[in-house]
C-alpha cells in the first residue's frame, strides 16, 4: 500500500521542514518551490475572462483569517463565486467547499481575507474505482495451530505471538509485564476504519473517541468509523499492532492497556485520503482529547505537494493549520516515512504516481520544496521501518534529517525471522475477527506511536514536543550500515548519511519499548 503506507502505502512524513514552515500555520509567505502541475494559470485566466463554464465538481479548501467577520465574509463569497460551503472549521481558517465552476479556486483566491485556496483532488465527485491497497497474507489455520503450539512452549501470553518478532525486537512483550500502557491514553487510528468489533480490539476501543471524517465532517454515529468491507483491512492491522489487548486471544499490540480509536478518512469510491477529510480527523482528535494519532498514510492526490502550485499549496496550508492546532490542543502525530525507497533530504525526486485519482504527469521534485503531507509537517515524528535484523526494511523511504525515528515495519524480502510462520512481515489484527501480515513504513509508524503511548502513559503531562524528545532519547541507533546491498549485485540500494547518534536511516534510533516503560 504505497498509499497507506504499507505493500501500497506511501503514507509518512517529516519533522525536517524549512524554519519558516515551522512558525506558522499558514503558508502563505511559503517561497515558491518545485516543478507544479499544469492548469491553474489557464483557470485564472478564464475566471478573469468571464469564462467560468461548468465543469466536474470538485472539492476545494479555502484558507482564511479565523476572525469570525471574515469567515462569513469568505462564505458569503463562496456561494458567490458558485460553491458551496460543505464544513467551515472556523477555530483554524479553513473552510470546505465543492464547486463545478472550474474557476472557483482562482476567484476565491482573489477575495479579501483568503490565504490560499485549492482543489483537493483532480478527478470529479464520482467514483473513481477501486484502489489496490497491497496483498495482504492471511494467517492460515494450519499456521495459527503451529504457531500456537510455539507460543505455548515459550511461554508466551497470546496465542499468536511466537510469530510476532516484531514485539521482541523493541522490548515491547517484556515492557508489557511491567507497564502495558494506561487506558486514560487513546491512539487515533486515521486510516481505512478499525473494525471494533474484532476480539483484540473490543476491550481497548474507544467509541467516544471515533468518527468518519470522510466528505469533511464528522460522523459519530455508531459503527460510522468500522472499514467498508474487509477489503478495507489497512487500519484494523494498525490498529491492532498498537493496542491489540493481552486477553488470551490471538495477538498482543505494542501497549495493550491503552485505548485505540478510530477516524476513518478513506474515501469509499477510490480508496483515497483526500485533505478535507484529513482536516477533519485532526481537528476531531484534538477536540475530543486525543493524546496521539498514527497516520500511516499521505494525503491525496499528490504524493509530494509543491508550493508553487496554487492548488498543493492550499492543501498543504489546510493540513497544517488542523494538525498544529491538535498539537497546541495536546496532541502528538506520527507518521510513516514512505514505501518508495526516497532519500527525502536529496536535491530530486522523481514523482510518476501523482496525481493518483486521475492521470498522472511524471515530474521530478525538491523534497524540500514539495512537501509529502503530513509527514513533512512541523512536529510530526516521521517513521521509516526495519526488519527482524534492524536492518532499514527495502522498500522504506529515509533522509538525513527527515527520520526521526524507526520501528519494525516488516522485510519480507531479505529479513526473515526465525518464528513458525518463518514470515518477515508483520502479523495484526483483520476485520471480522482474522489475522494476517503486512509489511510497510505504514507497520512502522503505529510501532512507534505504541511506544509513545507507553512514554504518555508514564509522563501524563507531557507536551507533544517533550513526549517526541522522549521518544527520541529512548531509541537505540544502530548507526549506518557498512553497506547497504540487499540484493547483492554489487551496488548500493540505499545511502545512509550521519553518524551513531542520528543518521538518514533511522533518525534517532530504533525506538525500544522496555526502556520507555523504565
Amino acid at each position: 500500500m504505497d498509499h497507506l503506507r504499507s505493500p501500497r502505502s506511501r503514507r509518512g512524513f517529516a519533522l525536517a521542514v524549512p524554519v519558516v514552515l515551522s512558525l506558522t500555520a499558514s503558508l502563505g509567505f511559503l517561497p515558491a518551490a518545485a516543478s507544479a502541475a499544469p492548469g491553474a494559470e489557464t483557470a485564472a485566466r478564464d475566471a478573469r475572462a468571464g469564462r467560468a463554464a461548468d465543469g466536474p465538481r470538485l472539492a476545494y479548501v479555502v484558507n482564511t483569517r479565523t476572525d469570525r467577520r471574515t469567515l462569513a465574509a469568505v462564505e458569503h463569497a463562496v456561494a458567490g463565486a458558485g460553491g458551496t460551503v460543505v464544513a467551515t472549521y472556523g477555530k483554524i481558517g479553513v473552510i470546505v467547499a465543492h464547486s463545478a465552476d472550474p474557476g472557483f479556486a482562482a476567484a476565491m483566491r482573489e477575495v479579501r481575507g483568503v490565504q490560499s485556496a485549492g482543489a483537493t483532488r483532480t478527478a470529479p465527485l464520482t467514483a473513481a474505482g477501486t484502489t489496490d491497497q497491497g496483498a495482504a497474507e492471511p494467517l492460515s489455520a494450519e499456521q495459527a495451530a503451529r504457531t500456537a503450539r510455539a507460543s505455548r512452549a515459550a511461554g508466551a501470553g497470546e496465542p499468536l505471538e511466537a510469530d510476532q518478532w516484531d514485539l521482541r525486537a523493541i522490548g515491547a512483550d517484556k515492557a508489557a509485564k511491567i507497564n502495558p500502557g494506561s487506558s486514560r491514553v487513546t491512539v487515533a487510528v486515521i486510516d481505512t476504519g478499525v473494525d471494533d468489533t474484532h476480539p483484540d480490539l473490543a476491550p481497548n476501543f474507544s467509541a467516544a473517541q471515533s468518527a468518519n471524517c470522510v466528505g469533511g465532517t464528522a460522523d459519530t454515529s455508531e459503527g460510522a468509523w468500522r472499514p467498508y468491507t474487509a477489503a478495507d483491512y489497512h487500519g484494523t492491522h494498525v490498529a491492532g499492532e498498537i493496542a491489540a489487548a493481552r486477553n488470551g486471544v490471538g495477538v498482543a499490540g505494542v501497549a495493550p492497556g491503552v485505548k485505540v480509536s478510530s477516524i476513518k478518512v478513506s474515501d469509499p469510491d477510490n480508496g483515497l485520503f483526500y485533505p478535507e477529510n484529513v482536516v477533519c480527523a485532526f481537528v476531531f482528535a484534538a477536540d475530543h482529547g486525543v493524546e496521539i494519532t498514527n497516520n500511516s498514510y499521505y494525503v491525496d492526490p499528490w504524493l509530494y505537494n509543491c508550493m508553487d502550485d496554487p492548488d498543493q499549496r492550499a492543501i498543504v496550508d489546510a493540513v497544517n493549520r488542523a494538525q498544529l492546532y491538535a498539537q497546541r490542543k495536546g496532541t502528538l502525530h506520527l507518521a510513516s516515512a514512505g514505501n518508495s525507497n526516497h532519500d527525502l533530504d536529496s536535491d530530486a525526486i522523481v514523482d510518476d504516481s501523482s496525481p493518483d485519482d486521475s492521470t498522472p504527469v511524471t515530474r521530478t521534485i525538491d523534497p524540500h520544496e514539495c512537501y509529502d503531507v503530513p509527514t513533512q509537517l512541523p512536529g510530526v515524528v516521521t517513521v521509516s521501518a526495519t526488519g527482524v535484523d534492524e536492518e532499514k526494511s527495502y522498500y522504506s523511504s529515509y533522509g538525513k534529517g527527515v527520520v526521526d525515528v524507526a520501528a519494525p515495519g516488516g522485510d519480507g524480502r531479505y529479513q526473515i525471522p526465525d518464528t513458525p510462520s518463518k514470515n518477515g512481515r508483520i502479523l495484526s489484527t483483520m476485520p471480522n475477527d482474522q489475522y494476517g501480515f503486512l509489511q510497510g513504513t505504514s507497520m512502522a509508524s503505529p510501532h512507534a506511536a505504541g511506544v509513545a503511548a507507553l512514554l504518555k502513559s508514564k509522563y501524563r503531562h507531557a507536551s507533544p514536543a517533550v513526549l517526541q524528545a522522549l521518544l527520541k532519547a529512548q531509541a537505540d541507533n544502530p548507526g549506518c550500515p557498512g553497506s547497504y546491498d540487499q540484493d547483492g549485485d554489487g551496488a548500493q540500494d540505499a545511502t545512509c548519511e550521519g553518524g551513531g547518534r542520528v543518521n538518514g536511516f533511522y533518525g534517532f534510533g530504533i525506538v525500544d519499548a522496555l526502556r520507555a516503560v523504565k
